[in-house]
């Protein structure tokens, strides 16, 4: 193998590699301190609220070549961003349930209108007991989502975590065979 190719798959087989640890441990800590580990998520989603945030308010106030209306909407989209990020880090816990009840809900209306959806391409489909399967499973799981949307939480989280620490394993085997001759 020539040397740049080389350096290439040392290259793609270190992203790889870390990549899969990282997932991994992000996975363990998920299943190991989940309410800790959901803390940090909503500090990230705060942290990055309140930069965006300060962003807006820069770019309103020392960009030249904004109208006036522009400047006053990034103002005001910049405060809001701002406050959402100094109360979503003064209380993450109840910051980290808001984001998982919302995602949770949001999922299970998703996929409530996606079997509805699908429902709806039975006419144009060659196999319909599929399209019906599907769309009815959607369905249930959607409305289950919001008949109880923390445990859903919970178990989506949960199911993160075990994904993340598959996925990352098979990532990692990924890196070390990568680039091995048969």
């Amino acid at each position: 193998m020539p040397p740049v190719v080389q350096e290439v798959t040392n290259g793609i087989r270190t992203m790889l590699g870390l990549g899969g640890l990282l997932a991994v441990v992000v996975g363990i800590l998920i299943l190991v301190s989940p309410l800790k580990t959901a803390a940090a998520t909503a500090a990230i989603v705060a942290v990055y609220a309140a930069a965006v945030g300060v962003v807006y308010l820069g770019s309103a106030l020392f960009s030249k070549g904004q109208g006036g209306w522009h400047r006053v909407g990034a103002i005001l989209l910049g405060l809001l961003y701002l406050a959402a990020g100094i109360v979503a880090i003064g209380n993450l816990t109840a910051t980290a349930a808001f984001l998982f009840l919302f995602i949770t809900i949001m999922l299970g209306i998703t996929w409530i209108v996606e079997g509805i959806v699908t429902l709806t391409s039975i006419g144009t489909s060659t196999n319909k007991v599929w399209v019906v399967v599907f769309a009815v499973i959607s369905v249930i799981a959607g409305v289950t989502l919001l008949f109880s949307p923390m445990m859903g939480a919970v178990t989506l989280w949960w199911l993160l975590g075990i994904s993340l620490i598959v996925l990352g394993i098979l990532q990692i085997v990924r890196a070390l065979t990568f680039g091995k001759q048969k």
